[in-house]
């Protein structure tokens, strides 16, 4: 049997990792947050995988507080790039496959098409930066890795989108939500059957892909779905990024090409809507 370690187990992917895992039954699923395996403390990451032999490593952990990462660059490249060096280090040491999750931020947003693996990057904030810098210092340490660059991530598990707006729905009669960021919202449980597939097809296309549901939309088309779809009586408002201006700045377009995961591992991707759908069943 096969043994998988998780780590950033209680975060929206590692939570739907947990999920999933009931029923993998030719894996054996180590599930570890910050406070089981540091992963920036590099000796206790190389004598953790010396000590349990895993074989797949699939790493969830990251600092994704967006703005907050202008004020907290430290804190950020620790999580983001160092975090990902160590468990690259281990998983060399030890022959793992290591999976490391990246985002739509890499990319700066100025793009007409959409963001294929080879496209260049241009970060625009830290965020994005230190995801970018956690990227290369996975590649430059070792062969077999899978990087997946997603966007817009949401669970029933964990804070997100789906929940603030929920939430923000009941409690006002009126919101303003930004309509000129485009992208694809991504069902992190659809990601994490990805990583999945991917894991039982023992794959050796080790490289960068990108994975998103599919479709486009706005932020201010996704708030409506999930407020129709959950009959919420509120009235959104389309406004511009200029509207509600923050710390960091976000691209304005990070529409992700999926191609290359799709007729690497033969994987079939749901439509963002779809899946939306499913999602919101498990939320009350």
């Amino acid at each position: 049997m096969k043994k998988v370690l998780v780590t950033g187990a209680n975060g929206q992917l590692g939570s739907e990792l947990q999920f999933l895992s009931k029923n993998q039954t030719e894996l054996n699923f180590t599930f570890v947050d910050i406070d089981d395996l540091d992963i920036t403390n590099q000796k206790k990451v190389v004598d953790y995988f010396d000590e349990n032999k895993f074989d797949f490593c699939i790493n969830c952990a990251a600092y994704t507080a967006v703005d907050k990462a202008e004020e907290e660059y430290d804190l950020a490249y620790k999580v983001n790039v160092v975090g990902p060096e160590n468990l690259a280090i281990a998983s060399e040491l030890n022959k793992t496959k290591l999976f490391h999750i990246s985002t739509d931020f890499v990319f700066g947003g100025d793009s007409s098409l959409a963001y294929s693996e080879n496209m260049p990057t241009s970060p625009l904030g830290v965020y994005g930066d230190t995801k970018l810098k956690g990227e290369v210092s996975i590649s430059d340490r070792i062969e077999h890795y899978f990087i997946i660059r997603t966007a817009w991530l949401y669970s029933s598990f964990g804070n997100n989108f789906v929940k603030t707006m929920l939430k923000l729905g009941r409690d006002r009669k009126e919101l303003g939500v930004i309509v000129d960021q485009i992208g694809t919202p991504t069902y992190a449980r659809d990601l994490a059957n990805a990583i999945l597939s991917i894991m039982q097809q023992n794959s050796n296309s080790f490289g960068i892909y990108h994975f998103s549901n599919e479709g486009v939309a706005s932020w201010y088309d996704f708030a409506k779905n999930v407020f129709l779809l959950k009959n919420v009586d509120v009235k959104v408002n389309p406004i511009p990024t200029s509207a509600y201006p923050t710390p960091a700045k976000r691209p304005s377009f990070s529409l992700l090409d999926k191609t290359k995961i799709k007729t690497t591992f033969k994987i079939t991707i749901p439509y963002w809507q779809d899946s939306l759908i499913n999602c919101l069943k498990l939320i009350d």
